[in-house]
């Protein structure tokens, strides 16, 4: 489970436009009564100061008493809790406004532990409202569909260098298949539910069983060509390999253990560049596309020549297919001149309606023809047609040559007091507001509308996604027909099934659409990038960008999800389970000073025995203009890091033993600020995706001797976050301090992980960002996403009323319940106005500032001119997921917290602050993935209202064919038609090509191997080959044939050969697949089709006129002179000719798997 479970994220999932999930009433209201009634999994007994510890012999609070806390309801029908305030007036016994005090007065009388060692703490108000809610968590996320968690969101640090990228399904075999960094994987979706025979991979060890490749370059596409049961990828090294889906399941257990399958064919696709995108045609070939605008294409005898040699023979077939290639960028070039832009080809479509290839950059379109590889029409991203778009051919190293020839070389004067001190600090300046720009933003507003994404809809139209988050949809000639904008988010990957279109967004949102463009539904189904998407079973599966996937139910949003969501929680026990680590967090201003390790051993040595994590924050670890200076221009060119905060992370390593006990996770340094935490090596499995962050706060929020630096960790799938800070000093600063920490708090982003928190991936995508370039409106801060936030550092709040001699009599006479009283910070927080809901341990330590350095104890305090008043700045504080002061770890309320030590080291003389140290006891609950995965499994098969449902899903329109058979001759047209008997439902269909055969003179006849995707042979045509039948009505599909087709033979691009070839005598068998929208079950139809030429004797009569009235649809949208060389006869089979053929139903949904 990943932890982005929360309300918030489900209403930015369906956008400022979009429609909610629908929700069951019923469902939610059993949601909120197993809430308030979960069973207790462990004791836990925080007290707030008045609640006393539970005893030992009963290990379980009352649940009615936590079901009778103020609760609150708000949009979308989630709950949500009281704040703070009034939980401390229920406490206190009264709703009035003196109860509050009565409550604080109570909580500073701090008196022995809560249990287990739990110290009582101090809670700010404010807490339950806005930002400061807790986020929402559940064992069944409420607001979107129950997922099947293929692949659970995996560390990143175990996904170096295996990153997935691309995904693909075939559904005939109930295959997925995933291409990599590393290679392929592929799971056999029959055995989702099963656990690993042996020796899973780390990272891998919860998710469903697969198998692997042999390691190959990193995978950028991936195509399926189910007729010859081979999967095509292409690799950033160039290549192009293809894998036989057989080898790929037939050995082994699917375990860890189980041998790597090999490729069956590969070949150098590009010289120097990668395969950018690749697309099987309607007539099998192959086409791809790489930098530079370069586009090649593989013609299937070809491919089918080397694919039938031998494994011996594997050189020889690579470089047959290798020197076969067709350069379509020069077929499109006359003169030197090119009519295609020299960008990279990122996305290309076959469009298998009207036999077309579609080719996109960035910003435009191409259209070709995919029998004879003509370019049709070529388009910018507004649908305008550029003609005056000519381009030479130039590769993309090319452009920096060009550019400086044209560069003047002429040296200019410096101009008056223009020094080159000022032109340096032009340029930093300016790389600074780059940078900025890009993190505010994610990308540059002139780009906000390139091309992501693009696919075809059932209906035969074209979608494409953009940056800024539209989608545009086009018909098959390049037309625009509409765009429209559901989600603010950067459009990611688009898939389709009859008449549902699926959207996964740059911010994990996934939508649902009808090929109208209507919003039928939508929610976050990733904490991150959803980048691929494929069909398969009854499931549509969505790949993250963390490399994480799920299976959604195809029927989405359906009474289905209510079902499982609710068996779900009642099962949550069963795959629930608790762990305890303790946290060890120290903060302490160092006042441009190092430490002795004696201090450090003092301060982190001797708390260490149980302590899983270690997290320490320092302040001033560097001052000083030119220090500030620097450090800004670093942060512009996104470096950071300094040789002090190197020493002070080396020398804190050596006193936790670094590299024997503890391992160093990560670091973050601002100017001054530094934080940097390290784990117990028996933890490691545990911990990672650890992101930094970094937030300015001095001189207009731009230079960080003031502000936050940040760590955000995954501890058994689980957010917590660590902010280090130094707010704005002075005794008269509070509400800057205030306002210090709610930047820090609201702006706070951990988007680009640092030092060794940085993952070796190559793929950085941005925040989601609205079209004006800002963050949306509904957009929560990510430390409100976190299940704990843990705040450190000086923030510099002191003590008011007080003079100079009184605090320091009342320090020495250890008055702190007195001194606490004129706390700023407690004031603040008391009335809501800064570390809302916050919570902070027992202050029973002297204040920590100002001393003089090396002055041994009390007497050390400031006794110079300025005689600072001690204080209190130095502070650790947190909150947990807790939505109340008492409640038990589960899965709806994740981590539980309590401080078990806060404390300041006096002796520690190094600085004029004294470091501060505080140890959490932190109860996690998390999920098994593997048992839910088998609950899963168990409920879709012992479920009778679910075997229903999904009956139900698996439906696929009643159809009906023309006929069976067609004859072709005299280069006519026959029409077929298609007719859905359905009333209510659309029907979607698609013909393919099954086998192609030719009859010998002995009457023998050899089959040929089927084409790529089962396509077309090249001396026939079908179209529309896919679409969409109305309930009720009949479609008709057009037939043509050559009776003599020109074959080419190409060499290293160029043209070598042609010869003519007949076509009599040629059989073929059509496939038409009937589907419905929510399940890939398939009724196919199977049609054969003869070409027997006539005798030359039995000519046409000269008084039997022929018939020319060819449907107006057949020919539509063709471009002109494509037909020339065809008649327009028809042989229209009239409507009582319909009859029910013999169909096949493929059921390839088992019940178990949906």
């Amino acid at each position: 489970m990943e932890p982005d479970d929360d309300a918030a994220q489900h209403r930015r999932a369906v956008g400022s436009r979009g429609q909610p999930l629908p929700r069951d009433p019923d469902a939610d209201a059993a949601a909120t009564s197993a809430y308030a009634h979960h069973p207790a999994l462990r004791v836990h007994s925080f007290g707030d100061g008045l609640a006393s510890p539970a005893p030992a012999a009963q290990p379980h609070h009352d649940p009615a008493r936590c079901a009778t806390f103020p609760q609150h309801r708000h949009r979308h029908g989630e709950p949500t809790h009281a704040p703070a305030a009034s939980f401390a007036a229920w406490v206190g016994g009264g709703g009035g406004a003196g109860s509050a005090p009565a409550l604080e007065r109570a909580m500073a009388e701090y008196g022995g532990g809560g249990a287990g060692g739990a110290l009582p703490e101090f809670v700010g108000a404010g807490g339950g409202e806005g930002v400061f809610r807790v986020p929402l968590r559940a064992a069944a996320h409420p607001g979107r569909p129950p997922p099947l968690e293929l692949r659970p969101h995996p560390l990143r640090e175990t996904q170096v260098g295996s990153f997935l990228r691309a995904l693909a399904c075939d559904p005939r075999r109930r295959q997925l298949w995933a291409g990599a960094e590393s290679g392929v994987r592929v799971w056999p979706l029959d055995d989702v539910f099963h656990a690993w025979g042996a020796g899973a991979r780390r990272g891998d060890e919860d998710s469903a069983p697969f198998r692997e490749s042999v390691p190959a370059p990193a995978v950028l596409c991936v195509a399926v060509d189910s007729a010859n049961g081979l999967v095509w990828t292409g690799h950033r090294d160039g290549r192009i390999r293809s894998w036989r889906m057989d080898h790929a399941t037939a050995a082994g257990d699917g375990g860890g253990n189980a041998p790597m399958f090999k490729e069956a064919l590969a070949w150098q696709a590009f010289s120097r560049t990668p395969v950018l995108s690749m697309v099987v045609t309607s007539y099998g070939d192959i086409w791809s596309g790489s930098e530079g605008g370069i586009i090649k294409a593989w013609p299937w005898d070809a491919i089918s020549k080397s694919l039938s040699l031998t494994s011996e023979e594997k050189h020889m077939a690579a470089l047959l297919v290798e020197r076969a290639y067709i350069d379509l960028r020069s077929h499109a070039t006359v003169g030197n001149m090119s009519s295609l832009p020299a960008a990279d080809v990122k996305h290309m479509l076959a469009d298998r309606c009207q036999a077309k290839v579609w080719s996109l950059t960035s910003m435009s379109f191409a259209i070709w023809d995919a029998r004879t590889r003509e370019l049709l029409k070529v388009f910018g991203i507004d649908g305008q047609v550029d003609l005056a778009r000519l381009e030479a051919p130039v590769m993309p190293e090319q452009y920096i040559e060009e550019e400086i020839k044209v560069k003047p070389t002429k040296k200019e004067k410096p101009q008056g007091s223009f020094t080159f001190f000022q032109k340096s600090r032009n340029a930093l300046m300016g790389a600074a507001d780059a940078v900025r720009r890009v993190a505010t933003k994610g990308t540059f507003v002139e780009d906000n509308r390139r091309t992501e994404t693009v696919a075809q809809a059932m209906d035969g139209t074209i979608w494409s996604g953009c940056t800024n988050g539209s989608i545009i949809m086009w018909d098959g000639n390049g037309n625009k027909l509409q765009e429209f904008q559901n989600h603010d988010s950067s459009v990611q990957c688009i898939k389709t099934l009859g008449e549902r279109v699926w959207v996964g967004y740059a911010s994990g949102t996934i939508q649902v659409m009808d090929v109208e463009g209507n919003l039928l539904a939508g929610w976050t189904g990733h904490s991150c990038p959803v980048i691929d998407m494929a069909i398969g079973g009854s499931y549509i599966f969505t790949l993250a960008h963390h490399g994480g996937i799920r299976g959604w139910p195809l029927t989405s949003p359906s009474p289905l999800d209510d079902i499982l969501r609710t068996e779900l929680a009642n099962r949550e026990l069963s795959y629930t389970r608790l762990e305890n680590i303790k946290i060890l967090v120290g903060t302490w201003n160092v006042a441009q000073e190092k430490a002795s390790p004696e201090s450090l051993r003092s301060w982190l040595g001797s708390a260490l025995p149980d302590v899983g994590l270690v997290v320490v924050g320092l302040q001033e670890v560097e001052m000083g203009a030119g220090v500030l200076a620097m450090a800004a221009a670093k942060e512009s060119v996104g470096l950071e890091g300094s040789a002090n905060g190197q020493w002070w992370i080396d020398n804190i390593g050596k006193t936790l033993d670094e590299g024997i006990s503890f391992h160093r996770v990560g670091s973050r340094q601002l100017a001054g600020l530094l934080i940097a935490a390290w784990a117990r090596n028996d933890l490691k499995p545990h911990i990672g995706d650890v992101d930094a962050a970094a937030v300015p706060c001095g001189f207009g929020r731009a230079i960080g001797n003031k502000g936050g630096v940040g760590l955000r960790i995954r501890v058994y799938d689980r957010r917590i976050c660590f902010v280090s800070n130094h707010f704005a000093a002075h005794q008269e600063n509070v509400s800057r301090r205030n306002a210090d920490f709610d930047h820090i708090y609201r702006t706070m982003s951990f988007n680009k992980p640092h030092g060794l928190a940085a993952s070796a991936t190559s793929v950085q995508l941005h925040k989601a960002v609205s079209t004006n370039g800002n963050q949306t409106d509904e957009e929560r801060p990510e430390l409100a996403e976190a299940d704990m936030v843990v705040f450190l550092g000086d923030f510099n709040y002191r003590l008011d009323g007080i003079t100079y001699d009184e605090a320091r009599d009342m320090v020495s006479q250890r008055s702190f319940d007195w001194l606490r009283e004129r706390d700023q910070l407690r004031a603040e927080m008391k009335a809501g106005n800064v570390f809302q809901g916050m919570r902070e341990g027992p202050i029973k330590f002297p204040p920590t500032y100002k001393f003089q350095r090396h002055q041994p104890g009390l007497s050390g305090y400031d006794s110079g001119e300025k005689k600072r008043i001690p204080a209190w700045c130095d502070r650790i504080l947190y909150r947990d997921s807790r939505p109340v002061s008492i409640a038990e770890c589960s899965l709806e309320c994740p981590v539980v917290a309590s401080i078990t030590t806060y404390e300041a080291c006096m002796d520690v003389t190094d600085s004029d602050h004294k470091p501060v140290r505080c140890i959490f006891n932190v109860d996690i609950a998390r999920v098994d993935e593997l048992i839910r995965r088998q609950e899963f499994g168990k409920i879709i098969e012992d479920d009778k209202k679910l075997h229903c449902l999904l009956q139900e899903s698996h439906f696929v329109p009643d159809t009906i064919i023309s006929t069976n058979n067609i004859i072709l001759e005299n280069q006519e047209d026959v029409v077929l038609r298609i007719t859905n008997n359905c009333e209510t439902s659309k029907a979607a269909f698609e013909i393919l090509c099954e086998r192609q055969s030719s009859t010998k003179q002995d009457g023998t006849k050899p089959e040929l191997l089927p084409r790529a995707s089962f396509g077309f042979p090249i001396w026939l045509e079908v179209q529309p080959s896919l679409g969409l039948i109305e309930p009720g009505e009949t479609t008709e599909v057009t037939v043509h044939h050559e009776d003599i087709y020109t074959q080419e033979e190409f060499v290293d691009g160029v043209l070598q050969n042609q010869w003519c070839e007949a076509t009599r005598d040629m059989e073929v068998v059509l496939l038409v697949n009937v589907t419905g929208s929510t399940s890939t079950e398939t009724i196919t139809h199977r049609i054969t089709i003869r070409h027997c030429c006539p005798a030359p004797s039995a000519t046409r009569p000269v008084d039997q006129p022929a018939v020319t009235n060819a449907p107006s649809d057949a020919v539509s949208g063709e471009a002109p002179g494509k037909r020339s060389s065809k008649n327009s006869q028809s042989n229209h089979l009239q409507r009582a000719d319909f009859a029910r053929f013999g169909s096949e139903v493929h059921d390839l949904c088992s019940m178990q798997n949906m």
